[in-house]
């Protein structure tokens, strides 16, 4: 039996992995992408010039982020495959010793010596490599990470992130138009630290004051670095 809001359930390795992946991917589409537009807004009240710097690093962001998520969750695919198939080569070669290396994991873990070794034996005798696999690797062998979910995660996640200061930075007014992609990007970035503090069971002050002041320090300085270098050019 589980209590409310405890996190028992089989699948969540897979949803913390889709988890970071559409925060990490969130979070770097807003921030990167305001801090882009914020820093063009400064140098120049061209309307087309923003639009056209907005899409590019969303465009750009999105693949960059969904190569980079693919290619680190493949590293990590491959090195648990690595390590399946060493556990299986060993349970192949040395079955008595790797059973009694399950019931010393279990002894250390606080069962009696007797236990451990039954536990180890009725394990071994349902599915020795998802036993060994879970108790020394950590790893569900049917539930491997997946680098393709992780990727479409944070293309989705960044493109829908970038959205935020895209639009809202184009649409208003000259006058308004950084004040107005500064609001709604710091409301887009309490909305994801949140949520990601939601599912992750975390605490959400501490993950939205975070966002937030990493929001913030990132169009301002971008701004000013938008209005020094439009100074210098003019």
């Amino acid at each position: 039996m589980t209590h409310p809001g405890e996190p028992h359930h089989d699948d969540l390795s897979g949803r913390l992995n889709w988890l970071r992946a559409g925060v990490l991917g969130a979070n770097d589409g807003i921030v990167s992408t305001a801090g882009l537009v914020v820093g063009v807004a400064g140098a120049t009240a061209d309307r087309n010039t923003i639009l056209a710097a907005g899409v590019a690093g969303l465009v750009a962001g999105s693949l960059s982020m969904a190569g980079g998520e693919y290619a680190s969750v493949s590293t990590q695919r491959d090195t648990e495959r690595a390590a399946l198939r060493l556990e299986a080569q060993e349970l192949r070669d040395m079955p008595e010793a790797e059973e009694r290396e399950l019931a010393d994991i279990y002894r250390e873990k606080g069962l009696s010596e007797e236990l451990a070794a039954r536990v180890a034996r009725e394990l071994t005798e349902q599915d020795a490599l998802r036993a060994h696999a879970e108790a020394e690797l950590q790893i569900d062998p049917d539930n491997l990470t997946s680098p393709w979910q992780a990727a479409w995660a944070s293309l989705v996640a960044f493109a829908i992130g970038a959205l935020i200061p895209v639009i809202a930075i184009v649409l208003p007014p000259t006058a308004w138009r950084v004040w107005a992609c500064a609001v709604a990007v710091l409301v887009g970035l309490v909305l994801t630290g949140a949520i990601s503090a939601r599912l992750g069971s975390s605490h959400v002050g501490r993950a939205v004051r975070r966002n937030v002041v990493v929001g913030s320090l990132t169009m301002i300085v971008t701004y000013y670095v938008g209005v020094l270098f439009g100074v210098t050019v003019a």
